[in-house]
């Protein structure tokens, strides 16, 4: 019984101070004041002025955020983070006085360094403002958002009756798919993803809302490693692995040396004829307490370590084996495509390394492609990097343009550093076959592409439409989880025979002519 009027009381105590803070009431408050000298005179206004103090007090309403049109300035102003933290802190109260549920998310963009590349920083923000806006429109009204960083907005859902796992995960689905509907940038079309973490309060009731908003960064960050374009809910298990990543750090430079770290290969093929016409080597770490470590986890490690030289050396090492174990096995696999960054082509030495390691292992140049990122190639000064680069290319060795209309290359640079072939970015690819803007930016760069005389690659493709339409406007090759995700060396001679056989199965179309 006890009980029930205690939850009675903070029930009034917390609708109360809810009524006091609204900005109808706030706004009304003047008027009410006026009434009451109208017609109890002074007397009444004194007793207004002494009753209205004791009523927030009463309330618990001094300290409380006077209006959330702060929190929803957050897409336009950008609210300081300390308004937010106040809401959320106020929240969190309340829903565990009351017993009514809320949560708070996170959500971040992804690949937004290459918008800011592509597009500008002025872009950029414009366009996740846009996203801000677009979330702030499925939201309640008593709901807080603020955008805490250039890329991630935050948001805390105003305590409500029912609030399960389910509508949360409902909720950021639609968060999803706002974010995922196009954005118009400079005659352009962009299309974004998101990761999404988030937090139940009901996990974190003996804690604190500082402790509630770190819960959700941290189902973000699992989320981002899981991404792109996931959602995570918070678990104590999140927690630990945040903890753990700093670690990492520490293991890597051991994890090369013990072989834990190696390439999984990731299938091209052909649009024409639909052969394999390559894998690209790509870092996998297999931690023997932690399983499979994802690259975005450990790769800034490397380079913090300053191990990624050392990095391109173990992947090429085992690249090259696999090459020679595709020979023996008698699949046909013409190249392997192995990425270097800044500190491996800043090495004077690097050609003489390559072309010993292609003796060592008896196998043509051609037969390896090293795959430059666009940025490199768009900021290198003539310098070693260009003179390895254009050094591979004499000794014979294919040199891929990676991740291209991101890095602004201009067509002097695919000249300059007698460009192979050119990797088309995934952004361009993305939803290609239901958006002509999309279509006309990917026939663009293979129009180009066509009269340099260059190879093109359209990278992350998923769908058998986006894969359809990369064929028919001539495309060469294709990759991408559509065709297959990376693998262990050890699964790709199955994948390859079970291509090939899913090749022989394939109707021939037979031109009879008429004589």
């Amino acid at each position: 019984m006890l009980n029930k009027m205690a939850d009675g009381l903070r029930w009034t105590r917390t609708s109360l101070g809810s009524a006091l803070t609204n900005p109808l009431c706030l706004a009304a408050l003047p008027g009410t004041c006026l009434g009451l000298f109208w017609y109890a005179g002074e007397k009444g206004l004194i007793a207004a002025t002494l009753a209205f103090p004791v009523l927030y007090v009463l309330a618990g309403a001094y300290g409380r955020p006077a209006s959330l049109a702060l929190a929803r300035s957050a897409v336009a102003g950008k609210m300081l983070h300390d308004g937010f933290k106040s809401i959320t802190k106020e929240y969190f109260r309340s829903a565990r006085e009351s017993g009514l549920k809320s949560a708070v998310f996170q959500i971040e963009l992804d690949d937004y360094d290459d918008l800011v590349t592509r597009y500008g920083q002025t872009a950029a923000e414009k366009i996740t403002d846009t996203t801000c806006n677009r979330i702030l429109s499925i939201l309640r009204d008593k709901d807080a958002i603020c955008k805490t960083t250039e890329a991630g907005v935050s948001v805390c859902l105003a305590p409500v009756q029912h609030l399960d796992l389910e509508n949360c995960i409902q909720l950021a689905g639609r968060m999803q798919a706002i974010i995922e509907e196009p954005i118009p940038v400079d005659g352009a079309t962009v299309y974004l993803t998101g990761c999404i973490g988030f937090c139940q309060h009901t996990r974190m009731m003996t804690k604190d809302s500082e402790t509630w908003l770190r819960a959700a960064k941290h189902a973000l960050n699992e989320a981002k490693h899981n991404g792109p374009n996931a959602i995570r809910a918070y678990s104590d298990e999140m927690r630990r692995k945040s903890e753990t990543r700093a670690e990492l750090r520490e293991e890597v430079s051991r994890a090369l040396d013990k072989g834990q770290i190696q390439p999984w290969f990731q299938p091209q093929i052909s649009t024409d004829t639909g052969l394999v016409t390559g894998f690209e080597a790509l870092a996998r770490w297999n931690h023997p307490n932690r399983g499979m470590v994802a690259p975005s986890a450990f790769l800034p490690a490397m380079e913090q370590a300053g191990m990624l030289e050392r990095l391109a050396e173990v992947m090429m090492y085992h690249s090259l084996t696999a090459l020679k174990a595709w020979d023996n096995a008698g699949a046909n696999v013409p190249q392997i495509g192995v990425n270097f960054a800044g500190p491996e082509l800043s090495n004077p030495k690097l050609v003489e390394k390559i072309k010993w390691e292609l003796d060592r292992f008896d196998l043509a140049p051609e037969r390896l492609a090293v795959e430059v990122l666009e940025t490199v190639v768009a900021s290198a000064p003539d310098d070693t990097i260009t003179r390895n680069i254009n050094g591979l290319g004499k000794l014979g060795c294919k040199i891929d343009l990676d991740d291209f209309g991101t890095g602004h290359a201009s067509i002097a640079s695919i000249r300059r550093f007698s460009v192979s072939r050119i990797k088309i970015d995934r952004s361009f690819v993305i939803k290609a076959d239901r958006d002509p803007e999309q279509q006309r930016m990917i026939s663009a760069i293979l129009t180009m592409a066509e009269r340099l005389e260059v190879e093109t690659l359209a990278e992350g493709v998923e769908t058998v439409g986006e894969h359809a339409l990369l064929a028919q406007l001539g495309c060469n090759h294709v990759q991408g989880f559509g065709i297959g995700k990376p693998m262990p060396f050890d699964q790709t001679l199955d994948w390859i025979t079970n291509h090939n056989a899913k090749l022989q199965a394939t109707p021939k179309i037979i031109n009879n002519r008429l004589n």
